[in-house]
């Protein structure tokens, strides 16, 4: 997984069809998707229930490319290695899930996955900067996370911060929660570069049908790359 600060779109499956995950993981690649992203939610630390480790084992055949495994659950280590040899390339961990999480992020990195560390609107940088090193995404959320389709709270000062706390570390910014054209130039322009779109991507398409993944993906990242003054 090279790192790179180009604008990633990571389709959410929980906005997908529930019956057909590979056939949509594939659809959404074959469309200019350059991250999957898998929100796994347990019913106790958000109020949904979601995906375990056995559908990301059964996705990832289908996954040409990034699989990025997002822990909405609480505990979490006990699940990692489950995880893990499900084929998750990423796995984010909340901030807010556990007392522990230098030993969370310890044990994603002991894995063999790349560590993310999620942050709730609600919650600050102040317990970001001594994790620095221990990470290779900040997941930041955009909404109170436990559903898709949530309206998007513009988090755009905390991005901007915490890309300045990063500097030059390789450190991937992602952005969960409310993605639009409207919304990604924003985050764009605030220092993200992992934009998580699940109804914005979705909406009117089907594996039968998949032109509109494509046009919605192409206009998202064209969006966010014209606010940062790329070509498009």
């Amino acid at each position: 997984m090279r790192f790179s600060r180009d604008i990633k779109i990571a389709p959410s499956i929980l906005a997908a069809d529930f019956a057909n995950f590979g056939a949509e993981c594939r659809a959404v690649e074959d469309q200019g998707a350059d991250w999957i992203h898998v929100d796994v939610m347990d019913g106790h630390f958000v109020p949904n229930i979601t995906f375990g480790p056995a559908t990301c084992a059964a996705i990832r055949p289908h996954i040409r490319g990034v699989m990025d495994v997002h822990l909405m659950i609480s505990p979490v280590d006990a699940y990692i290695d489950g995880f893990a040899k499900a084929g998750a390339d990423i796995i984010t961990a909340h901030i807010e899930a556990g007392p522990h999480i230098h030993r969370t992020l310890q044990a994603i990195r002991a894995s063999g996955a790349k560590a993310g560390l999620a942050l709730n609107p609600g919650t600050g940088l102040d317990g970001v900067e001594n994790l620095l090193d221990m990470i290779d995404l900040v997941c930041v959320m955009t909404v109170n996370p436990g559903f898709g389709g949530q309206a998007f709270i513009d988090m755009s000062d905390k991005v901007a911060r915490l890309r300045a706390l990063i500097g030059a570390r390789p450190i991937h910014i992602e952005i969960d929660g409310g993605i639009t054209p409207e919304t990604a130039p924003l985050m764009a322009r605030a220092g993200a570069d992992v934009l998580v779109a699940g109804s914005a991507v979705f909406k009117g398409g089907s594996v039968a049908d998949p032109a509109p993944y494509g046009a919605q993906i192409r206009a998202i990242r064209a969006a966010a790359e014209g606010a940062l003054g790329v070509a498009v």
